[in-house]
């Protein structure tokens, strides 16, 4: 598509029914309009070319649904592409340098002879770029120059993996642009992991690239990390009427790294009382006869981390099975029991050392008391402070992000979709 009539194109509707296989209603897809009429408008601005060939792609954020620190002990989660998405406008060029450039940040461009790790770019998203471009190259894949502009949705700090979005986009703008698309979602997403990890310097696992890249409700099971077992399952959310809301508690992720790798610690500690590196290698039977041993040598808390580990990695299937038999009732009554697991077993919702401040317990603690009969909630992601998840009848979405909004200000929800399908190429 020529960039001069791509605008036009979005516009009077012609893109719709592509739009739509993201995007899945009408109405979602029309109100993304604007956003791509403005990466295109930007994309003159910054390199001109009415004429050169154009091309949009997306990639959405994610949301955890199951398996709340499950899987760096070796367990099994339950995630899900989400509605909010990082989109691009891109064309090739003849520099031999990739140009991405983002609303809101600096231009990030790397040369295709230079992708060596670059220790000043550790922690910056052209780190990301140039690690999912050596990885294609060390592959096999094609690379080459492109220019592009990107917007994202994905809020960074929300908790939804705008990183993983990030890295997804321009695997996705590389699969395309250059190998015809054959490169599969689940390689992109190893791919981002590897960005993520050589160049950016996080030493994440796979589940937020790989929800990212798949795309609708994706089972992951990390028994060898290495190699984890995909399997993205059948299930329209858009039938459920229910909204997936994420509620930004407003609490301060700073001075928890230690109650968070204290998790894996102790989790890790207790699979060491029976010669084991990591739960997941550990017979639950045996941990179950052996609970006072643990106690001795590592401590109470280990021993209830550990069961939360059993069970919510064992949730995940029973989840898996309600949502294949269509029993939204029965999923619902399962999220709410892997939040008590994270409250009462993880103890991942506030921090004993500041125990005064608890956003996560009140936000639990509200939509307990409105959504109780009808929805469901839960901590999501790492806990401590940050966000909860929570799936709200339609007819109850406005009341229950008022309640929300009044406690923790007018901008603290994230009202969202199930989104059925990862990277894409739209034209």
């Amino acid at each position: 598509m020529k960039l001069s009539t791509a605008k036009n194109d979005i516009e009077s509707g012609k893109l719709l029914e592509s739009f739509k296989r993201a995007y899945v209603t009408e109405e979602f897809a029309k109100a993304q309009y604007e956003r791509y009429a403005k990466v295109l408008d930007d994309f003159v601005e910054i390199y001109g070319g009415k004429d050169r060939e154009i091309h949009l792609f997306s990639a959405p954020g994610r949301s955890e649904i199951c398996g709340n620190h499950t899987d760096h002990n070796h367990g099994c989660v339950l995630a899900a592409a989400i509605s909010l998405d990082a989109i691009a406008a891109a064309s090739l060029n003849d520099t031999n340098t990739v140009n991405i450039k983002s609303a809101g940040y600096r231009m990030d461009s790397v040369k295709c002879d230079d992708l060596t790790v670059n220790d000043a770019d550790v922690g910056k998203s052209r780190a990301l770029v140039r690690g999912v471009m050596a990885r294609f190259k060390q592959l096999g894949y094609k690379i080459g120059g492109f220019d592009a502009t990107t917007s994202s949705k994905v809020l960074s700090g929300s908790g939804l993996s705008s990183s993983a979005a990030f890295e997804v986009l321009v695997g996705t703008m590389l699969n395309y642009l250059f190998n015809d698309g054959k490169i599969s979602p689940v390689e992109i997403a190893q791919i981002a992991q590897f960005a993520e990890n050589v160049h950016f310097g996080k030493p994440c696992g796979l589940l937020d690239q790989m929800a990212c890249s798949v795309g609708g409700f994706v089972e992951i099971d990390f028994k060898d990390p290495a190699e984890p077992v995909i399997n993205k399952i059948d299930f329209d959310f858009s039938s459920c009427g229910h909204s997936l809301v994420i509620v930004d508690s407003k609490g301060n992720h700073s001075d928890l790294t230690d109650e968070y790798a204290a998790v894996r610690k102790e989790m890790e500690d207790a699979a060491s009382v029976f010669g084991k590196k990591v739960l997941r290698d550990v017979n639950e039977s045996e941990f179950m006869k052996n609970i006072s041993l643990v106690r001795k040598k590592v401590n109470d808390r280990a021993v209830l981390r550990a069961m939360h580990f059993f069970a919510d990695s064992d949730r995940v299937e029973k989840e898996i099975d309600a949502l294949k038999n269509k029993d939204f009732e029965l999923f619902k009554k399962l999220i709410i029991e892997s939040g008590d697991s994270s409250y009462k077993y993880n103890q991942n919702v506030f921090a004993p050392s500041m125990a005064e401040n608890q956003p996560v317990s009140v936000a639990l603690c509200l939509s307990e008391h409105i959504l109780k009969g009808r929805g469901a909630w839960r901590v999501h992601g790492g806990g401590f402070a940050g966000t909860i998840q929570a799936f709200v009848p339609n007819d109850l979405v406005d009341t229950y992000t008022s309640a929300m909004e009044s406690v923790f200000g007018e901008d603290c929800c994230y009202i969202l979709s199930i989104r059925p399908i990862g990277g894409i190429q739209f034209v």
